[in-house]
């Protein structure tokens, strides 16, 4: 039955108060849903910190939103390729000596349904290292600013976690073998969602003032198939574009800013669209499968995460 919780019509952001004097950070900030929940704060007086790729894209993003918001909007970014752990540092170093607090830190960006097996420069499968690995060192090196304003960390994941294996393939999470663009972008998915619920369990372990969300956009228009996906995928999508099964990028956004801001969420949950196939529709508290929050394969990634990436959490 779908959550009622905020009425027939979902969580929107009507119900946002001020947000000034808080400051957001978010990840692929200046496209798609990111750029929505960017717009969506920075219209109720947030600073908005975005850690995007390409800095091109990310000087227009920040012209268009102090066009609609004002010359005095607080929004700038911070160049990061997630792909590249050595970028994900130097960003990371910059926001801690430029960004004093951290109200909510918002992992919205990734990249999908690679064609072709990729390796990024520290040797990892593209989508896992871009998706989880960039996000888990970054998370882990803003953690202790999070923390001092008491804050949250928003993991962005996505319905793709119940397909492909369902679990971690640790015997080959390269996939040198029977590489299939859609089951490795499922598994990096399921990676974050493990990575959230993982630190959830260490953050009450330890006693920290840290709440970690999931959540997910359901089928929104964003950019994110455009930009990664093969060319018949990119075809296929555009068309499921044309359909009611896709909604807006904005509403796309509304997960992400309700974890950022709105207070008596559960955290061992999955947020997101509450409508057909949880897809679209009303937003509110989704169907989270057991599957995502296995206990032994969450520790296990964590161990293997901290590895992979030569990074050990303070938690």
């Amino acid at each position: 039955m779908p959550d009622r919780t905020f009425g027939p019509a979902g969580w929107t952001p009507e119900r946002l108060g001020s947000l000034v004097g808080k400051t957001y950070v978010i990840t692929g900030g200046n496209a798609g849903a990111g750029f929505q929940a960017s717009r969506i704060l920075l219209s109720k007086g947030a600073r908005v910190v975005m850690l995007n790729r390409n800095a091109g894209k990310s000087d227009a993003a920040v012209k268009d939103l102090k066009t609609e918001f004002g010359p005095e909007a607080e929004v700038g970014f911070v160049r990061m390729d997630l792909s590249e752990l050595a970028s994900v540092r130097a960003a990371a170093g910059e926001v801690l000596a430029t960004v004093p607090r951290i109200d909510a830190l918002i992992c919205n960006a990734a990249i999908a349904q690679v064609p072709t097996r990729k390796l990024t420069v520290d040797g990892f499968e593209s989508q896992l290292g871009t998706n989880h690995y960039g996000h888990f060192v970054l998370c882990g090196m803003l953690f202790d600013r999070v923390e001092e304003s008491q804050g949250r960390i928003v993991v962005v994941a996505s319905l793709g976690y119940n397909m492909g294996t369902r679990t971690i393939r640790f015997d080959d999470m390269n996939w040198d073998r029977n590489y299939s663009a859609n089951p490795v972008y499922s598994q990096s998915k399921l990676a974050q969602m493990m990575f959230a619920y993982e630190l959830q369990d260490r953050v009450r372990a330890a006693g920290k003032s840290v709440d970690v969300y999931v959540c997910h956009p359901g089928a929104s228009a964003t950019s994110l198939i455009r930009t990664s996906g093969g060319f018949l995928t990119r075809v296929a999508w555009w068309l499921m574009t044309k359909s009611p099964m896709v909604q807006t990028a904005e509403k796309g956004a509304y997960p992400e800013v309700m974890c950022a801001t709105e207070r008596g969420l559960e955290q061992r949950a999955l947020y997101g669209p509450t409508g057909r196939m949880e897809c679209v529709g009303p937003v509110g508290k989704g169907t989270l499968n057991p599957h995502a929050h296995d206990k032994a394969v969450m520790s296990r990634l964590w161990d293997v995460s901290e590895k992979a990436t030569g990074f050990s959490w303070s938690v």
